[in-house]
C-alpha cells in the first residue's frame, strides 16, 4: 500500500503519519474520553457569599432624608412594598444615616460624594477579598490545580490586571488557566457565562470551568432627589456567586439557552459610567416590557412546553415587580417563585450573581426534575435557559 506522502521546501518527500503535527491530531483524537465524562456539561457545585454589613434600613432612612417630608411618605410607601428585608455592603455605614458621612471611611460625604477613580479603588480593594471567599465556599482543595478555565463576569468595577489575576494568585489556579472577562451586560451575565462554560466543556470534556459572579453594586450609590433613581437604588446589594461547570454528571445539567431583546425599549434600563460613578436608570415600565417580552419569546425559551412542564423556575429578582410580571405573563402559581422571592427578600438585586443564588437551591431538589432560568438586563435583554436536576 503507498504511503500518503508530502513534499517540502528541500523536494524531500515524508509520509503524512510521520509529520508532528498530524501524529499529535491522530493522538489527540484517539485519547480515550474518562468514563465518566459525557459530551454535556453540568453545574457541579454553586457557592454564595455577601459581605458582613447589613445595609438596608440604613439606606432607605439616607434615601429619604434627602426628600420633602411629602415625598419621602411617597418613598418609604414604595419602598416598603419591595419584598426586601435586607440587603449586604462590602462598605461599613456610618452610625447616622442622616449624618455628614454615608460611610464609616468617611469617603461618601453629602454634598461631595467621591469620583468615578476613588470608586474603582474601592472596588479593586474589596472586590478580590468577597470574590476569594466565593470560590473558598466551592471547596476545591486540590482541585484548584485542575481548573482549565477561569470565567469573571462583573458590570460594577474594572481595572487591569483585574480580578481574574487575582484569582489565579489567591486560589492556588494555574498560571495558564484560560480567562475570560464579561464585563458590564448587568444582571444577565451570569446566564451568558454559564452558556459560554457550556460551550467549553462540550467542546472539550476534559474541561473543568470556574464562574465567578462578582457585583459591589453598593459601590454606586448617589444623592438625588429624583424618587425613581432613590427607589431603584434601594434595590442593589453586595454579593458573589461561584460555581464549577464540568462534563461530570452531577448537580444541574445546562440543556439550552435563548436570548430575547427588545430592542425598541432598550432605553427602559441603562447603565452608564459617568464622573461620578455607575448610573443606573431602571424604568418604572420594565415590569412590563418583560411581561411582553415573556409572552411573545416563550415558545422558544421553552422549547415549545408548555410552562406545566417546568418543575423549577430560578427567575432573577430584578425586583419584586418584575418578579409579578414573570409571574402573570407565564401564568405562575405563587409558589413557583418562591426561591427567587426568598433571594430578594435576604439580599436584594446583586445585579449579575443573583440568578445563581437561585440556581443553588435547584441543586437541593430531586433528580430528573426540568427547570427554567432567565435573567433580565439592559438592552432590554432577556437570558433565559433550560436545565434539568442530576443528583
Amino acid at each position: 500500500m503507498k504511503q500518503a506522502m508530502l513534499k517540502t521546501g528541500a523536494s524531500t518527500l515524508v509520509p503524512i503519519e510521520q509529520r508532528p503535527f498530524v501524529a499529535a491530531a491522530r493522538r489527540s483524537a484517539l485519547r480515550p474520553v474518562r468514563p465518566e465524562m459525557s459530551a454535556d456539561a453540568y453545574i457541579n457545585r454553586i457557592a454564595t457569599v455577601v459581605p458582613e454589613h447589613e445595609v438596608h434600613q440604613f439606606y432607605l432612612r439616607f434615601a429619604a432624608s434627602m426628600l420633602a417630608a411629602n415625598r419621602r411618605r411617597i418613598f418609604e410607601r414604595m419602598a416598603g412594598l419591595a419584598g426586601i428585608e435586607s440587603r449586604y455592603s462590602c462598605f461599613a455605614p456610618a452610625l447616622d444615616p442622616e449624618g455628614a458621612y454615608v460611610d464609616r471611611a468617611g469617603t461618601f460625604v453629602r454634598g461631595a460624594f467621591p469620583g468615578t477613580a476613588a470608586r474603582m479603588a474601592m472596588f479593586c480593594e474589596a472586590a478580590p477579598v468577597l470574590a476569594k471567599k466565593g470560590v473558598d465556599g466551592l471547596q476545591l482543595g486540590n482541585e484548584a490545580s485542575r481548573i482549565t478555565h477561569l470565567i469573571v463576569t462583573t458590570c460594577t468595577g474594572f481595572s487591569a490586571p483585574g480580578i481574574d489575576l487575582d484569582l489565579v494568585r489567591s486560589c492556588g489556579l494555574s498560571d495558564s488557566v484560560e480567562r475570560t472577562m464579561i464585563g458590564f451586560m448587568g444582571c444577565y451575565a451570569a446566564v451568558n457565562a454559564l452558556k459560554l462554560a457550556r460551550h467549553i466543556v462540550r467542546s472539550d470534556p476534559q474541561s473543568r470551568v470556574l464562574l465567578v459572579n462578582i457585583e459591589l453594586c453598593t459601590l454606586h450609590l448617589r444623592e438625588t432627589t429624583e424618587l425613581e433613581k432613590l427607589l431603584s437604588f434601594c434595590l442593589w446589594g453586595d454579593g458573589c456567586a461561584a460555581a464549577l461547570v464540568t462534563a461530570e454528571p452531577s448537580g444541574i445539567k445546562l440543556d439550552s439557552f435563548h436570548c430575547a431583546v427588545a430592542d425598541e425599549r432598550r432605553d427602559l434600563m441603562r447603565w452608564d459610567i459617568r464622573d461620578h460613578g455607575f448610573d443606573m436608570v431602571l424604568s418604572g415600565q420594565v415590569p412590563a416590557a418583560i411581561h411582553d417580552a415573556l409572552l411573545s419569546n416563550q415558545h422558544a425559551f421553552l422549547g415549545g412546553r408548555p410552562t406545566e412542564a417546568i418543575d423549577l423556575w430560578a427567575v432573577h429578582p430584578g425586583g419584586r415587580s418584575i418578579l409579578d410580571a414573570v409571574e402573570r405573563a407565564l401564568n405562575l402559581a405563587p409558589a413557583a417563585l418562591k426561591p427567587s422571592r426568598e433571594v430578594l427578600r435576604r439580599y436584594g438585586n446583586m445585579s449579575s450573581a443573583t440568578v445563581m443564588f437561585a440556581m443553588q437551591e435547584m441543586l437541593k431538589a430531586p433528580p430528573g426534575l426540568l427547570g427554567c432560568g432567565m435573567s433580565f438586563g439592559p438592552g432590554l435583554t432577556a437570558e433565559t435557559m433550560l436545565f434539568r436536576t442530576v443528583s
